[in-house]
Parts: C-alpha cells; sequence; structure tokens
C-alpha cells in the first residue's frame, strides 16, 4: 500500500492516538500496581493482569475498527465538501440527460419500425 492510499492515521491530531494513549496509560498504571497484587495473592490473583490487558485490547481495537471510516471527507472544509456534492450533482444531471437522450432515440427507432410492419 502506497502512503498516499494509507488511512490518515499518522497525523499528528489523530484521535485514534490520543484515545489510544489514554487508554493504555492507566493500564499501564494498573499492570504495575498488579505486580505486588500477584506476589501476595499468588496462582489466583494472576487474573487482574490479564483482565487489564484484555480490557484494553477490546478498548483499543474497538476505537480503531469504529473510526476506520473515510477520514479526508471529514476533515474538508464545508465550503469543499460543498463544491464537490455539486460537481457530483452534476456529473449525475449529466449521466441521466445522456440516457435520455438514448432512450429517446431508441423508442422513436422502435416506432418507425413498428410503423414499417
Amino acid at each position: 500500500m502506497t502512503r498516499s492510499n494509507r488511512p490518515d492515521s499518522d497525523a499528528p491530531n489523530d484521535i485514534r492516538l490520543k484515545a489510544t494513549g489514554l487508554i493504555w496509560g492507566p493500564a499501564t498504571g494498573m499492570l504495575g500496581i498488579c505486580i505486588p497484587l500477584v506476589a501476595i495473592g499468588g496462582s489466583e490473583a494472576i487474573v487482574l493482569p490479564a483482565l487489564v490487558l484484555i480490557g484494553a485490547t477490546i478498548s483499543t481495537l474497538a476505537i480503531w475498527l469504529s473510526s476506520g471510516g473515510n477520514r479526508s471527507e471529514a476533515a474538508l472544509p464545508a465550503a469543499s465538501r460543498l463544491r464537490q456534492i455539486e460537481e457530483r450533482l452534476s456529473n449525475l444531471e449529466t449521466i441521466t440527460t445522456g440516457t435520455d437522450v438514448n432512450l429517446q432515440a431508441r423508442f422513436k427507432q422502435l416506432e418507425s419500425t413498428d410503423r414499417e410492419r
């Protein structure tokens, strides 16, 4: 995948990076707290760090998978988006007009062949 085709994940203001940091910062602290608890609690307390890791991983995946949509359109100014919509509408009008003219020509051709019979 080329650099221009990749999602804008390496932008400095990407909210997903900030959210990931907000998840894993406290998770790292919780893992640090779990070390003495596991040493004191034995094998029963091993569940605590596993739960911290599972929760942080699921949260991170949810953030990165849910916001993976087309971010480039959301970042465009309103005027630019309006211009794009107007261009798309113009293209659709051109397509439908051309199709309409072709259909009318075919109908005339069919009418003339029906009259000749």
